[in-house]
Order: C-alpha cells, then structure tokens, then sequence
C-alpha cells in the first residue's frame, strides 16, 4: 500500500530541517573557534540573535548548494578533473562568502581563506546527516528505487507488468592475481581477513578459480578481450608499427581508440556491454553507452565527451568533491610517507616514487576510485543490466611498492570496502543483481633488469648492434592505466612515444627511428613490464633471423646468453617461428623440434601455445624478449621501472581470478583450464545470456544482411586444411563467431605467412590443427 502523500512531503520536510539545524550548529561552533569568522554585530549580539543569523547564514549556503553547486560543475565539466577536485575548496568557499553577505545588516563577516574551511566543514556535516537520515528511513529509500525504476520502465517502453531478470555487476580489480587473492581472504594470527567481505562471499554464494592469460599480461590485452572478443595482433601494452611509424600504447586514448574498433570488427558486434550496459573507469567501453573515465573516448573534445561526463554525476554533490578533495591530499602525504619509510629501512627492491606519482596514485587509488564506485551505485539503482568496471587502484600501489607490501595491502582493504558498498546498494536495487568479480591479471614481483644488471635492455640490444650506448640513463615510467587516465584528466596533450630526435620519449627504453635525426639503423626498443620488444624501422615489414643475424651477427646471441632473458622469439626464413635460448637451446614452434631444452619449460604448461599464437600477430616485432624467471621466487626482471610488474610470462603476473554466483554455470567443465581473454568474453556473455540479459547483436554484412561471421562456411563443410591464400595477402584466417565457444580460426588452421601490415611475401610453409571442440558451451 502506497504512502499518503503527506507523510512523503514531511519526511522530505523533517530531513532538510535537520539538516538545516546541523548546519547552524556548525557555524555557530566554527565562529567561536575560528578568530576570523563572527556572526554578530561590532557592538556585540545576543544569543538568540547571533543563533538566528547562524540559521540565516546556514539556510543561504544550503540553497545556494543545492541550486549553484550543479549549475557550476556543469559549466566546469570541460576542465581537468583534477583541477576542478582542487577548485571544489575555492568554489565552496566562495559559496559561503556570498551567503554570508546575504544575512541582513551586516552580522556576518569572514575573511577568504576561513570561508575555505567553513564552508568544507559545514559540507561535510550536512552530507553525513542527510545520508545517516535516508539510510534510517527505509520508505524514502524504496521509494527513490520506485521512482528509478518507473522512469527506466518508461524510458524502455515497459508497462511494468512483468519483473525484469537479474542484472550483472562486472568489477575488474586491475592487476589482482589469484594468489594475492586467496592470501587477502585468509585470516592471521586471529585477525580478520585484509578483504572480509569477499571471504563471505566465497563462503557463501560465490565460487573462485584462476584463469591463465594470453602471453601479454596486461590491461590492455586482457580488457580488449575480456570486453570486445577479440586481443588479435596486441603484442604487448606498446609496440611499434611499422607501416604508419607510430608507436601504440594502450593506455593512450587515441591508440585505445584504434584498437576498440580493430577489436570490434574482428569480432563482428561492438561488445559485452553494446545493449544497455555502462563501462566505468575501463581503457575500452565494450559498446555501451554510458561511459565515465574510459581512455578510448577520452580523447574526444567538447560536451559530447560522455566520458567526462560521470565527474558530473559525482562532484555535483558538493560534500561528495569535497571529501574526494580532502582524501586526495590525504593519499599523496601517505604516498610520500610510505616512500620515505621504505627509504629509510633501505627495503630492497626498491625504485624511485617521487615527481608526480605521489598525485598519479592519488587519482588512481582515490578520484578514480570514487567516482566510479559512485557511478556503479547509481547504474544498479537505474536498473541498467550490464555494468563493467575497472577499479585500478591495486594495480598502480603494487606497481611501485610490491605486489605483497603493507601499501598493496591497505589498498585491498579499501576495495573491499567499496565491493561491500556496492553490495549493499545492490541488495535494495529495483532488480536483482549477480556480483562477478574478476582480473585481468597479476603482479610478479621482482628486482627491475637495469637494478639487477646495471643497464637497460636497450643497452644490451645496443651493445649486440656494436652501436654506442648513451651514457644519459633514462627512467621508464609506469605502464600503469592511472598514469594515462590521469593524463587525460588533466586535459594534457599525449605525450608522444617518439620524440623529434629519434628517441622514444615516455618509455626509457628507447631507440632512434629513421628520418629522426638519428641513424637509421638503430633499434626501437620498448618494454612491456617484464616483456622487451625490438624492431628495426628501416627495414619495411618483419625482420627475419636471417636478416638480423646478416647485419647483427650478435645480437641475439648477447640477448640469449644474458642470464636477465629468458628467451626470445623471432621469426625464421625456414622454420617460421623460433624461440631461442641460452646455450643455444631452440625451440621452433611451428614444426615442434626443440634443440637442447626448451627455453620455455620453465614458464610452465601454455607457454607453448601462448608465445606461438603471438608469433603470427600482424603486429608482432622483430625480436620479442621476455626476462628470466625463478619459479622458486616466482621473480621476473621488469624492463620498466617496476618491482611488481606484469605484460610477459613468468609467475603470478599470468594467473588472475574470477569469482562469480554459483548458481551461473562453471566457467569451463571439471578439470579444464580457463586460458586466454578471449575465452573469457564468451563465458561472461554465456552468464549474460542464462540471466535472461541482452543478447550481444552480430553486426550485418553490407551484401547479405547476415550476421558479421567471415569464414563460418568453412568451419561447417570445408575439409581439414585451409587453401593456402595468395602469397600477396595478408595472414590468412578462418574466423569464428565469438559466442559459439568453439576456438578461434588460429586453433583450427593458420597459413603461417609473413606477420607484417604491407602485404609482403609469406614464408613458405602452412600449419594445419585439428578442430578440438569446446564442451562447456
């Protein structure tokens, strides 16, 4: 039975009120305390008096928030993010000031800088009682959700008549492994577990498994995959592409941009979240619709920019820029403090956390966070049925301070307070919802290569080519997400990867490119955490051994015989595809012969078929290297500056998790292995589809109307090997529709053929594999 009318106007009526008087109570104790701010007459007030120009004072602040506060955010949603987290103080200060002028005759007076201080406390205060009495009243709280969900009912077109399925919650803890996990949920010497509320989670309706990643490692491969279908020709987070000369980074908007569209027509629809889903905080929207901090439509300028347009939905409140503001400053003093504390201890590894990523972790472990939280909260409550959401806070502290420190593991309890937040919110939503929790991979620990050696990759590969080595040692940033994110928040230019002297600036490990001021010859040399790529510029398409060994006959000795590399893979004139190691172990990986031990034994089971699925990549670089690993440490070296690190193979950095309902069907049957992003996108869309949700749509054939599935006639008649295309094309390839749960085409059979973009000759020889099928769809 639906509430009289008038008891919904008197709760609305009794909340502003108290609100109201908590906010006269607060300026009457702050002007007593605070000598520059007063609230009588020179000639001195009465209480009773002095009281009513407190309530004047506080009912004038609190119009003006309720009504400027949104007018202003939305005419500043064009600047930086963080600069307008760092205007909140000034805005609201300045707020007070008018307020203050509105009471009559002159009793209220308050210096700039105290109306600062007023003005975030009195915030603060009206917000936790706003909160404490809306949370208390359960029948304003349910008849917010009515009023949602009668508007997305009316915004669907639905009479309401039947109840909608249950919607699906996708949290990405960015760089979480599976082994981090489990040790976050197990309690210690009679302390509670460092994330409570996911332990209660497995010990009640959620299972967990590990799933193993594609060789590269990284956000950038895994998110593509896990949300578009397809992580085809991502070699790594940055590779150099030879036919348009531009370095692609992952976490950079307009590379981010490229690869979504790439992805999506490869997999033929525009991705897990195309019908009426949300991305927040991810590098790629998986086709929905309602976007907040996304780095592949962050490069857009103008009103437009969806992306930009959850800070509005935040910082609208202005209790809520506030406290982000004051948690801000709050995580760069933390950061400054941890750092000079490992210092001091002389912890080992260590790397270098001054300059700008005290404020860089502050974004990603504190704005990031909140407005994406934020946004997810207000996705359950709108009832939407798909929301992805990347929360990378973890990923940028372990980065720097180590994947088990005291400071990863204060993140993760954080997390586990925004996950339990969600959760609460989702249990009183207008629709029922199902938490999966999910990463996209892990962190291997481990000293950096330049720390463990005393010089970079680039170094060693410019010592093989007999070419000078620079003195000038450069530092290679973080690859994490936040860093770019934070870029885009800030509105600044991308910085380019190669600068106008031939060297890459941004990524340390750098090179000449030609036309660049520098020689020709030299390399470009980038890295990928724990994962080193070399191409040569002047050559056009993919170098082959026999081409490098001609003009540097030892150059991959000196890289495979370093005891920092593990091995490296190129590509052979004869063999195809060859893994070399040290002592001159070899593997060649298109017709199974192995010389010595395989280099890649010690990385475990699917290194194999990882390292050959990324040989034939479009994309894939003259020389790709991954570092050394001791599985009794479970180390790598990082190529970046990095003591977690993660985008090559070698321990936990390859094992992320995935945690979902039980009553969702198991990822894969007993006893199967969960292996590549792109398998994981068809298991999420399978869990979609069992909730009755939206049907991710097959884009149409311009000539047929069909459904975007090129070469699926071959899979249903074509005999057991695949006709060798024209030595003039491109890489062939049979592809399949992503939701069939069969392998993709380069499972089935591949004509191995020259991995470039320009069309050149393909090497002479074509790998036909049988057709194993999937037995979990």
């Amino acid at each position: 039975m639906q509430k009289p009318q008038w008891k919904t106007v008197g709760g609305t009526l009794l909340r502003v009120t108290a609100v109201w008087a908590v906010s006269t109570l607060t300026m009457l104790a702050l002007a007593g305390i605070l000598p520059d701010f007063r609230l009588k007459s020179d000639g001195g007030d009465s209480a009773t008096r002095i009281a009513i120009t407190a309530a004047i004072g506080a009912g004038a602040f609190g119009v003006l928030s309720a009504l400027v506060w949104p007018l202003l955010v939305r005419a500043l949603l064009l600047m930086p993010a963080l600069v307008l987290g760092l205007l909140v103080f000034v805005l609201n200060g300045s707020m007070l000031l008018i307020a203050i002028s509105l009471i009559p005759d002159g009793r209220g007076a308050v210096e700039p800088e105290t109306a600062v201080v007023v003005a975030a406390v009195m915030s603060a205060a009206s917000s936790a009682t706003s909160t404490f009495l809306t949370v208390r009243d359960d029948g304003a709280y349910r008849r917010r959700l009515a009023r949602l969900a009668g508007r997305r009912r009316r915004r669907l077109g639905e009479d309401g008549g039947s109840e909608e399925p249950p919607g699906t919650v996708f949290l990405q803890l960015d760089g979480v492994g599976h082994a981090v996990l489990r040790e976050a949920l197990r309690e210690r010497d009679n302390r509670p577990p460092v994330m409570p509320t996911v332990a209660r989670l497995i010990r009640s309706t959620h299972k967990v498994m590990p799933w193993r990643t594609d060789w590269s490692s990284q956000t950038g491969a895994s998110q593509l995959g896990i949300l578009h279908g397809s992580n085809e020709d991502v070699p790594a987070f940055r590779w150099y592409e030879k036919k348009s000369g531009e370095v692609m980074v992952s976490n950079r908007p307009t590379s981010a941009a490229v690869l979504q569209r790439r992805a999506a027509a490869r997999a033929g629809h525009d991705g897990l979240l195309t019908v009426d889903g949300a991305s927040r905080g991810n590098l790629f929207t998986g086709g929905a619709e309602q976007l907040a901090l996304v780095l592949s439509v962050a490069a857009r300028r103008g009103p437009h920019n969806r992306s930009r347009s959850g800070y509005f939905a935040y910082f609208a409140d202005p209790a809520n820029a506030t406290r982000t503001a004051v948690s801000f400053l709050a995580e760069v003093v933390r950061e400054i403090r941890q750092a000079a504390r490992a210092k001091l201890r002389r912890e080992t590894p260590r790397v270098k956390r001054g300059g700008l990523y005290p404020f860089i972790r502050a974004f990603a472990t504190v704005v990031e966070r909140d407005v994406v939280v934020t946004a997810v909260m207000g996705d359950i409550l709108s009832g939407r049925t798909a929301i992805y959401a990347d929360l990378v806070a973890y990923d940028e502290v372990a980065h720097h301070s180590g994947p088990r420190s005291r400071d990863a593991r204060q993140v993760l309890a954080r997390l586990d307070r925004s996950i339990a937040l969600i959760a609460k919110v989702a249990d009183r939503a207008p629709r029922d919802y199902r938490i999966v929790l999910l990463s996209d991979h892990g962190q291997s620990p481990g000293e950096t290569f330049a720390g463990a050696y005393g010089l970079t990759l680039e170094d060693l590969v410019r010592v093989g080519c007999g070419l000078p080595v620079s003195r000038r040692a450069g530092r290679t940033p973080s690859g994490a997400e936040a860093r770019e994110a934070g870029r885009a928040a800030l509105h600044r230019p991308e910085k380019p990867e190669v600068d106008g002297d031939g060297r890459c600036a941004g990524v340390g490990d750098t090179a000449a490119v030609a036309g660049g001021g520098a020689p020709a010859s030299d390399p470009i040399v980038l890295a990928s955490g724990n994962l080193g790529l070399v191409s040569f510029p002047d050559v056009p398409g993919r170098m082959s051994r026999e081409q490098i060994d001609a003009r540097h006959p030892a150059l991959l000795r000196t890289l495979a015989d370093h005891p920092g590399v593990g091995f490296l893979l190129v590509r052979s004139e004869a063999q195809g595809a060859v893994v070399l190691g040290a002592e001159g172990a070899e593997h060649r990986l298109d017709t199974g012969e192995v010389f010595g031990t395989s280099p890649l034994t010690v990385f475990g089971p699917g290194a194999e078929a990882a390292v050959r699925r990324t040989a034939h990549f479009r994309n894939t670089p003259d020389i790709m290297v991954n570092s050394a690993y001791d599985p009794a440490r479970g180390t790598v070296h990082a190529f970046e500056e990095q003591i977690g690190s993660h985008g090559g193979l070698g321990g936990e950095q390859g094992h992320p998790f995935l945690l979902w309902p039980a009553e969702l069907t198991p990822p894969v049957a007993a006893g199967e292995e969960l292996v590549g992003a792109e398998r994981v996108h068809r298991v999420l869309r399978r869990w979609l589809e069992e909730a009755d949700g939206p049907q991710v749509p097959e884009k149409e054939t311009a000539a047929t109307g069909e459904a975007y599935a090129p070469g699926a006639e071959a899979l249903m008649g074509a005999g057991p090997a695949v006709a060798e295309a024209p030595a003039a094309q491109g890489p062939t390839e049979v592809a399949v529709p992503v939701d069939t749960g069969l392998p993709r085409a380069s499972d089935v059979a591949r004509t191995v053929q020259d991995s470039r973009w320009d069309g050149a000759p393909a090497a002479p020889f074509t790998v036909v594999r049988p057709v194993v099928p999937n037995k979990t769809r």
